[in-house]
C-alpha cells in the first residue's frame, strides 16, 4: 500500500542573532531567525505535516498545539520524532521526499548538502530517496520581501 502526503508550512522572519535559524535541523549561519511558538524549523514541520497527512493523522498543530506553553520554543526534531513514531506504528515506512523551500533569504545552495544529510540520516533514507530544492518569489508578494519562508513536500509511504 502506498500513501502521499503534502506538507506546507510557513514562518516569518526577523533580525535575531540571539535565535538560531534552523532548516532540516541544520543552523543556518544568518542575523534572521524564523519566528515561532517552537523553533521555527520550517522545513521539519512541512515534512512532519506531509508524514501526518499520508497517515490521515492530522497536522502538527493538533498533536503540538501553539497555545500550550510545554511546547514554546521546542526543538522541532521531536515534532519529526513523534510523527515518525505514528508513522512506523501504523506500518509505513518513508519511500521518497521531496521538498521545496520558497523565499528571497537564506541562501539554500551552500547548505543542501548538509541539510539532505541530516534529513537522511534521520529519516533513515539514502540521500538519493531526499530533495531539498530551494526558489525565489522573484521579490513578489510577502516572501519576496524576505519578511518570511515557505516550504511545500511531498513525501511517498509504503506499508
Amino acid at each position: 500500500m502506498l500513501r502521499i502526503g503534502n506538507g506546507i508550512d510557513f514562518h516569518r522572519m526577523e533580525t535575531n542573532p540571539e535565535r538560531k535559524l534552523l532548516l532540516g535541523g541544520v543552523e543556518i549561519p544568518s542575523d534572521l531567525a524564523f519566528i515561532g511558538h517552537s523553533d521555527a524549523d520550517v522545513l521539519i514541520h512541512a515534512i512532519s505535516d506531509a508524514i501526518l497527512g499520508a497517515l490521515s493523522q492530522g497536522d502538527i498543530g493538533i498533536l503540538f498545539p501553539d497555545t500550550d506553553d510545554q511546547y514554546k520554543n521546542m526543538d522541532s526534531m521531536i515534532i519529526l520524532n513523534r510523527c515518525l513514531e505514528i508513522m512506523h506504528g501504523l506500518g509505513f515506512h518513508i519511500v521518497n521526499l521531496d521538498s521545496t523551500i520558497v523565499g528571497q533569504k537564506p541562501k539554500i545552495a551552500p547548505h543542501r548538502d548538509a541539510i539532505r544529510e541530516n534529513l537522511s540520516r534521520v529519516l533513515k533514507l539514502s540521500p538519493d530517496c531526499v530533495s531539498v530544492k530551494a526558489t525565489t518569489t522573484e521579490k513578489m508578494g510577502a516572501l519576496g520581501r524576505e519578511e518570511g519562508v515557505g516550504v511545500f513536500t511531498t513525501i511517498l509511504l509504503e506499508k
